[in-house]
């Protein structure tokens, strides 16, 4: 199975940190985020990957090139200026991608073992959800079991999951969220997920990304 990591976003709320650099290419604790992504996906057994990329796309190709120094293999999906938003983007990725595959925001840093996505969803996705950080107090989805549910305690999608191209039938070309597509399979009953309660951060503002760079680096080796 392949996985995508999800790179197009401009980062306007990292702003002046990304004026000129990508997003996934800011360096925490002297490495970029998106490399960091890609060493755990190659230690899961993830070896194809594709990267969707917009905003200063070609400093993202030049920094990782075709993976072979990392592990892997990269194939990019370039899209307009202004990006297609998440569904947009995995759905123009499609033809790289297959009938199964996983898909992870590239503005996170997490320790989940991603081994455990390497088997194909049992409904139309499975997400990984985690516990609601102060940013987001008010979650997402609910988990029920092991199905995804759309009332009860709400959790925080963590912006890793597994996907079969199905979710994505009756999709067209263009700008579109994924999560229409995922609360409409919900309420089909064909979406399953989890909760994991290791290390997990969405790098989206300057503090977060100074916070997670000043971590890793008093941590050293022991962190990912």
């Amino acid at each position: 199975m392949k996985a995508m990591i999800l790179a197009a976003g401009r980062g306007e709320r990292m702003r002046p940190l990304t004026d000129n650099v990508p997003k996934p290419l800011l360096p925490v604790g002297g490495r970029p985020l998106i490399m960091r992504l890609i060493g755990s996906l190659a230690r899961a057994g993830f070896s194809e990957l594709v990267i969707n990329h917009s905003y200063l796309g070609s400093e993202i190709e030049r920094a990782l090139g075709d993976g072979g120094a990392h592990g892997v293999s990269i194939r990019y999906s370039p899209e307009p200026e202004g990006a297609l938003e998440t569904g947009g983007g995995v759905f123009r990725a499609l033809p790289l991608l297959g009938e199964e595959f996983l898909v992870v925001n590239g503005d996170i840093w997490t320790d989940y073992p991603f081994e455990r996505l390497v088997q194909p969803p049992s409904g139309l996705a499975h997400l990984v959800l985690v516990d609601n950080p102060a940013h987001h107090p008010r979650g997402d989805f609910a988990l029920s079991g092991s199905a995804i549910d759309l009332a009860g305690e709400q959790l925080t999608f963590a912006g890793i999951g597994s996907y079969r191209a199905g979710l994505f039938a009756g999709c067209t070309p263009g700008r579109f969220p994924l999560a229409p597509l995922l609360r409409r399979a919900i309420a089909d009953h064909r979406v399953t997920g989890e909760r994991y309660r290791g290390r997990w951060m969405d790098v989206g503002t300057p503090e977060r990304f100074h916070a997670l760079d000043l971590l890793l680096k008093s941590r050293g080796a022991e962190m990912q």
